[in-house]
């Protein structure tokens, strides 16, 4: 999805769930709950921590005690830790796999369940607000909690963390010369005059290729933030469709955002393995894995 599609998807949300005074759909800021000095408290910031404390007591509690033959809790985390080191290994390598598995999987469990706590009834439902006498209902002006990904501070951080991996681990595979080597050299066998050429037009290409990785973070964050945040906006739309069938109409879009919150964290664990295999990979044609 473009950036101008992202933005266009922003703008039909805002004018769609827009009501006549005021705007009716999740807002574009998270609302904030505590400050302490200078540092604000987001419901956002909130739903992270939650999601974040309860994946590592999961986690503690399923590694707890190893039996030879896992069950239960050690089975669910066994099978979904080992099913993305395999599926990571197919695309990656193993080596680059060993190197990288503990912010691939993190990223994508984290993304994972803080899609689907975003979708817990209550979650943007409750909070302070105002009772409206004219319409009959009572308006949340500020919830308690917020989807973590419909808060593009928190997926920017996100893809800036992994920039900051990516430039590290591109150093350690091919060193700083590499790195300009890989970004600024020629590519093929061409020699004499078009030797020379061609290394002018692969230096405009490297030039734009750094564009293409500084945009990458922001890419990255606008691609998550957006759907994530239109789905929210699309099941407060469909609940206040029929205020009466408010509990029923949402449901099918419930499934259809759980299918989204898988698919969205496995493309953000994609593209960013994807970048950094193409970075750290040091013979193309020869590569352990290559999609």
């Amino acid at each position: 999805m473009s950036i101008l599609a992202i933005v266009g998807s922003f703008a039909f949300a805002t004018s769609t769930f827009a009501a006549e005074a005021e705007h009716e759909g999740v807002p574009l800021k998270a609302a904030e709950l505590v400050h302490i000095g200078k540092f604000a408290i987001t419901n956002s910031m909130l739903v992270t921590w939650i999601v974040a404390a309860g994946i590592i007591a999961f986690a503690q509690m399923a590694t707890r005690n190893i039996k030879q033959v896992p069950d239960g809790k050690q089975n669910f985390w066994e099978f979904l830790v080992e099913g993305l080191h395999d599926f990571l290994e197919s695309i990656i390598g193993r080596d680059l796999t060993r190197k990288t598995f503990w912010f691939f999987a993190t990223i994508f469990i984290f993304i994972l369940f803080v899609n689907w706590f975003g979708l817990i009834p209550g979650v943007g439902t409750i909070g302070w607000g105002h009772y409206d006498a004219a319409a009959n209902s009572f308006h949340v002006d500020r919830p308690l909690l917020r989807g973590g990904n419909a808060d593009l501070n928190m997926t920017f951080a996100m893809a800036a963390v992994f920039f900051v991996l990516w430039v590290i681990w591109a150093v350690q595979a091919q060193g700083v010369g590499g790195v300009l080597l890989h970004l600024f050299g020629p590519k093929g066998d061409s020699k004499g005059i078009m030797k020379i050429a061609m290394i002018g037009i692969f230096f405009l290409v490297g030039l734009l290729e750094i564009v293409s990785i500084l945009f990458r973070p922001i890419s990255l964050s606008f691609r998550l933030f957006g759907n994530i945040y239109a789905g929210e906006n699309m099941l407060e739309a469909m609940s206040n469709l029929v205020p009466s069938l408010s509990w029923l109409i949402p449901i099918p879009f419930y499934f259809m955002e759980l299918l989204v919150g898988i698919v969205q964290a496995l493309v953000f664990m994609l593209l960013t393995a994807v970048f950094t295999l193409l970075i750290a990979q040091h013979e193309p044609a020869h590569g352990e894995a290559h999609h």
